[in-house]
């Protein structure tokens, strides 16, 4: 595992400079260094998906596709459009037993 070195921010008031223009500039100097980027990623750390979980999910999505196709193709795509706040769940494809 890769260790992250650390590098503080530091910003020296200017003679003269007021606070508000020093906190001016560190607050870019944080920014522009990615400290919060790494500190979110941090936070909100998701472990990689299983190879089970990934084919799952490629699954779901090909099986959403299809339906979708589907349903354009016999025009009944159209109605579901419509922006009315909520998602609605797509018909089913009917099967041939």
């Amino acid at each position: 595992m890769l260790k992250e070195v650390i590098r503080v921010v530091e910003v020296r008031r200017k003679e003269g400079e007021s606070v508000e223009s020093l906190l001016r500039r560190f607050t870019k100097r944080v920014q522009q260094s990615g400290v919060l980027l790494r500190a979110k990623r941090a936070r909100f750390y998701e472990p990689p998906k299983t190879k089970r979980e990934v084919r799952e999910d490629a699954i779901r999505r090909r099986e959403i596709r299809q339906r979708k196709e589907y349903l354009r193709k016999i025009g009944k795509l159209e109605d579901l459009t419509g922006r009315t706040g909520r998602r609605r769940p797509l018909p089913r494809i009917p099967t041939r037993s």
